[in-house]
């Protein structure tokens, strides 16, 4: 009883120790692998070693900022928050690579912010706030799961997608298409014009919330009668 009480005393001291560094880098993987999972279950390229690294790192980060004053420098003389704020803002680099932009759609963001949260997570985990950490990532596992699906029952029945419309002609305005998707009640959220002086083509690109009752048909029958059209195509944000 005497060895696991030792061992209790080391993980929760507020001091440097093989024992407690080694359970605070366990855990921090743990925290971080369970939010890599739910990452990686939705398609996305950072999963559960990246985020158990992540966490994993900024831990191990805390712990040697709290160990270099406490060893060499002394409490009240050293800084532990300088590691720590490095760590901060050298994370926004792994946010940044995981966010995927490809003329108008945008992928990744809430990985990115998991990626930071992470991170986060683990500096708390290197400071011996083991239960204040565990409830983040518990709030994280919500937000991920629980608020999706929220967002998906407010916006059921309507999905963003991308009217790619290719015209035999420069177009100067939009303006009849914005009409168009106006009487069929489809909401326009922005658009990507390619033009092609040589040929004379203009390819359109209209990010537009789509409802399931939306006539497609009837639809594009009307934008072939606006200009000259070679070609329309309905397709996802990925499709591009």
């Amino acid at each position: 009883m005497d060895w696991f009480d030792q061992i209790y005393l080391e993980i929760n001291s507020t001091e440097i120790t093989t024992a407690g560094s080694a359970y605070r880098l366990v855990l921090s993987m743990i925290l971080g692998a369970v939010v890599g999972y739910e990452r990686k279950r939705k398609g996305q390229n950072a999963g559960v070693r990246t985020f158990s690294l992540i966490s994993m790192g900024a831990t191990l980060a805390m712990i040697i900022s709290i160990y270099v004053p406490q060893e060499y420098l002394g409490l009240k003389n050293g800084d532990p928050g300088r590691i720590a704020a490095q760590v901060i803002s050298g994370i926004g680099f792994l946010g940044a690579g995981a966010i995927i932009q490809m003329k108008g759609s945008v992928r990744g963001l809430t990985t990115a912010a998991g990626i930071w949260m992470v991170a986060i997570i683990g500096m708390a985990v290197g400071l011996g706030m083991y239960w204040l950490s565990a409830l983040a990532c518990a709030l994280i596992m919500f937000i991920l799961v629980q608020l999706e699906r929220f967002e998906h029952m407010v916006s059921r029945g309507s999905e963003s997608r991308i009217i790619r419309i290719c015209t035999d002609c420069i177009l100067h305005d939009i303006a009849d298409y914005r009409k168009v998707l106006a009487r069929h009640r489809i909401s326009l959220h922005n658009f990507f014009v390619d033009y092609d002086y040589e040929r004379q083509e203009t390819r359109l690109n209209l990010v537009v919330l789509l409802r399931d009752s939306t006539d497609y048909i009837a639809l594009f029958g009307e934008f072939e009668k606006l200009h000259p059209t070679k070609s329309i195509t309905l397709a996802n944000q990925l499709s591009i």
